[in-house]
């Protein structure tokens, strides 16, 4: 009785609090908890970024599509948007323009070639724009398939502190055992609360990626037949 009377007082003693269960942690657990930390916080940071970021390019695009499909000139709508900044369908729309304008202005010998200028050049812009829209996911992809590794790391050390607890000490009560294993716990909800929040984002955001990126696909396809139309009435002039 008075052996588990002392055991109680001595884990009394311990602050079992989560800054405590990090004090009392030794460097290699500390580090782990420190890098999670700063993973999920950061991954936070990312998710909030890529929300309004995301939420910008729909509006954006949803704009451009009402003014592209109003009936206005192509020329005009060129010279509006050559003049500032443009993502999106408006970065598509203009790189076309440019390359459009620059052969009619140097005389190009065949139509066939500037249909497949426009086309390159449309590829190269809607790759422009994916990987503006994939930045950053793929650190919440390995923020949620390496966090739960790294937490088990921690757990194995703590659970490793805990049982060279019990050697030097030769006594399995819970004042001995409860620090390492409570910090072994400790390191895993870390890594858990890192990754989820990480996996679920990365796939809703890779998925409005793709949605995007099918819209600045079906734009292009679009646009280059009705420049290729454009191409086919003027041969005809000639």
């Amino acid at each position: 009785m008075e052996a588990l009377e002392a055991t109680g007082a001595v884990a009394g003693d311990l602050d079992f609090s989560l800054f405590g269960l990090f004090m009392a942690a030794d460097w290699v657990i500390k580090a782990v908890m420190i890098g999670l930390v700063v993973a999920s916080v950061w991954s936070w940071a990312i998710v909030v970024d890529k929300w309004l970021g995301f939420n910008r390019a729909k509006r954006e695009m949803n704009r451009f599509e009402r003014v592209f499909w109003s009936g206005q000139s192509l020329e005009d709508l060129y010279q509006t948007l050559s003049d500032r900044p443009s993502k999106g369908l408006s970065a598509v729309f203009v790189a076309a323009m440019k390359e459009w304008k620059r052969s009619h202005e140097q005389n190009a010998a065949t139509h066939i070639g500037v249909q497949v200028r426009i086309d390159k050049v449309l590829d190269v812009a809607i790759a422009r724009e994916t990987e503006y829209l994939e930045k950053q996911l793929g650190f919440l992809a390995t923020v949620g398939s390496a966090s739960p590794f790294v937490g088990l790391f921690g757990t194995v050390w703590g659970i490793m502190n805990s049982f060279q607890s019990i050697a030097l000490s030769e006594s399995t009560n819970l004042a001995v055992v409860a620090p390492g294993i409570a910090e072994a716990l400790f390191a895993t909800a870390l890594g858990l609360l890192a990754a989820i929040p990480a996996v679920i984002a990365y796939n809703k955001f890779s998925a409005d990626a793709n949605i995007l990126v099918g819209r600045l696909e079906g734009f292009a396809d679009e646009f280059s037949t009705i420049l290729s139309r454009q191409l086919d009435a003027r041969g005809g002039q000639g």
